[in-house]
């Protein structure tokens, strides 16, 4: 019975103290998660290193760079002599209109191609493909922009396949894939015989609901999850892409597409300095003056050269 009564106090005395503990271990805990639920939860790393099932799909015009290739690929053509100084015109004209507005028109953008077409018919690609080259350092490396360039590199360094797709040839947009160091380029395929132009397209141009197919058939092929792969770009016409993906971005978006992206809760970035013209209260004769002005100073310059 002694040694029973030496028991019983320590007992007493333990589960007093298991009491104690148990009670500090619940008011440390429920204080823990208090502090957790204060502290915003940190977005999960994107892009994710390793993924092999992931990809980058990125636009081209005033996504990867400012203005359209197509135009800035026609004022190398000009300068080469492909064709006649009121070509040249039409084209600044659908450049200054890009720049301004900051959308595609349908109607000028087939313009410019149809142009393209005529003006490369009969040339061989390979001859296009090294003209390309050229084009890219004169007109197009400066218009490159840093911040979506910079989006690029993060798929790329997280060991991702990075392409661009556009509506312009993809001869153009496989220089400039090239030139940044990108996996490649989808792009408006132009026919051609024994390696030669014919004026034709193959098919229709790589525009709006063509590029999402385009997307959907290099993901099947590439072995791709497009829950897992992101998409770039600065047009509501590409929004068929954009909505492919699990990860879709809006670059420098038009009015539209900030809008549905608004709506879509998709992440926006804009790296554009200043608002658009129309938006600051540019009037509509100040851009046409602006294009005659550079119009006439290109061809001022060209018979300098001459």
């Amino acid at each position: 019975m002694a040694a029973l009564g030496w028991l019983t106090p320590r007992r007493r005395s333990a589960t007093a103290r298991s009491v104690l503990a148990g009670e500090a271990s619940a008011e440390a805990a429920r204080k823990s998660s208090q502090d957790v639920s204060d502290v915003p939860e940190e977005e999960p790393e994107f892009p994710v290193l390793g993924d092999e099932k992931a990809a980058a799909f990125f636009d081209l015009d005033n996504t990867v760079m400012q203005g359209a290739a197509l135009f800035h690929f026609g004022r190398g053509l000009y300068k080469r002599k492909f064709f006649e100084t009121r070509d040249l015109a039409r084209f600044a004209w659908q450049q200054a209109w890009f720049r301004l507005a900051g959308v595609e028109d349908p109607e000028h953008m087939q313009d410019a191609r149809d142009s393209a077409l005529s003006i490369v018919k009969g040339h061989r690609v390979a001859e296009l493909q090294s003209i390309g080259e050229e084009i890219y350092d004169e007109y197009m490396a400066e218009r490159i922009w840093p911040g979506t360039r910079a989006l690029a590199q993060a798929h790329l360094d997280a060991g991702q396949r990075v392409w661009l797709v556009t509506a312009a040839p993809v001869e153009i947009a496989g220089v400039i894939a090239r030139r940044l160091g990108l996996t490649g380029a989808l792009g408006t395929v132009a026919e051609s015989v024994d390696g030669v132009y014919t004026g034709k397209l193959v098919g229709e141009p790589l525009h709006g609901p063509a590029k999402a197919e385009a997307v959907r058939a290099l993901a099947s092929a590439e072995g791709l999850d497009l829950s897992r792969c992101a998409a770039y770009s600065d047009s509501h016409n590409d929004i068929p892409m954009l909505s492919l993906v699990g990860h879709p971005y809006a670059i420098n978006p038009d009015t539209k597409l900030r809008k549905h992206a608004r709506e879509k809760d998709w992440r926006l970035r804009d790296y554009r300095t200043g608002r658009k013209a129309a938006k600051v209260g540019i009037p509509a004769a100040a851009g046409v003056g602006a294009v005659a002005g550079g119009t006439a100073a290109a061809i001022a310059l060209h018979r300098r050269r001459r």
